[in-house]
């Protein structure tokens, strides 16, 4: 079993920037890829991106060149960088994890966190 951790969260004004974190305990050798998700009331949970344990970070097209991902492997942690944020930014945001192969839907992952909340004031 996994456990995944999220924080960082917060209300912020438009054009701040923010650091979540995701912070894995248990089976962490299992763990292969993290992504991030987001979701506001209503609507379907949005995939933002994802980062294997070695390579690359790939993005929402949308999102690119403002959330960087970034993980620390030595401690189990994974960053989404978010810049320059907007009001439609505002969602809950979830890291998750699967332990093989990159995927961009959410019900292809097998372990997720709680979620944090981040509000962007206009």
């Amino acid at each position: 079993q996994v456990e995944l951790v999220e924080s960082g969260g917060g209300l912020v004004q438009a054009g701040d920037s923010l650091t979540l974190s995701c912070v894995a305990s248990g089976r962490t050798f299992t763990i292969y890829v993290v992504a991030w998700f987001r979701q506001t009331p209503g609507k379907e949970r949005e995939w933002v991106g994802h980062i294997p344990m070695y390579g690359d970070a790939t993005y929402l097209d949308s999102l690119k060149g403002r959330f960087a991902i970034s993980r620390d492997n030595a401690k189990n942690t994974v960053f989404l960088q978010m810049n320059n944020l907007k009001p439609e930014d505002t969602a809950k945001y979830y890291c998750a994890a699967r332990p093989y192969g990159t995927r961009t839907t959410g019900h292809d992952y097998d372990y997720w966190g709680q979620g944090t909340q981040v509000t962007v004031s206009s």
